[in-house]
């Protein structure tokens, strides 16, 4: 039941059938008026343009910013196949992460300018391709393998393939293994 204080007589009495519209009413105006502004703020959150430059650019490199464990979890969220035979590769290709072509061109596995598949490089440089980041080399490898891979379906065969077709150092095969011996 709702009251309303009457001035005249002094005391609450029971609120009419006008009263309770009026008040269900401006209520009603003021949800209305809340949930506009509340949308148009979180619309205004979510919008890059209010963004301020350096928020942007933290959020940007904190995403790119390449780590050991996002590679591992880049992997599987591309569904790479055998994805510690991948991440011992782009250790041994890269210099365990320290090579001018990986640090340079963004190129974790040592990949060639790709030229009859799709592919996310942006060109050449020290003969090897580069990227804008780690994560489009690694779809760039994700890639490879979708092309040229999909008949291999054993650890044997894959490791069987990179030793003839892919590897140009002899060692490659007995390295990968020892590397692989160290995937957490």
């Amino acid at each position: 039941m709702l009251y309303r204080y009457d001035k005249k007589r002094s005391r609450y009495i029971t609120a009419g059938g006008a009263y309770i519209k009026g008040v269900i009413i401006l209520a009603g105006a003021c949800l209305l008026t809340y949930g506009i502004a509340s949308f148009n703020l979180s619309n205004q959150l979510n919008d890059v343009r209010y963004i301020s430059e350096e928020t942007r650019t933290l959020v940007i490199n904190s995403e790119y910013r390449f780590s050991k464990s996002k590679l591992k979890e880049y992997l599987v969220e591309l569904n790479v196949r055998f994805p510690h035979i991948v991440y011992a590769q782009a250790r041994l290709e890269s210099g365990n992460f320290k090579s001018p072509i990986f640090l340079e061109n963004n190129n974790l596995f040592g990949m060639k300018v790709a030229r009859r598949r799709p592919t996310t490089n942006k060109g050449e440089n020290r003969g090897h391709a580069y990227f804008d980041s780690w994560k489009e080399c690694v779809l760039d490898y994700a890639f490879y393998q979708a092309a040229y891979l999909n008949d291999i379906k054993t650890e044997r065969q894959y490791l069987q393939y990179l030793r003839t077709n892919y590897a140009e150092d002899p060692g490659y095969y007995t390295q990968l293994l020892k590397l692989m011996q160290t995937y957490p």
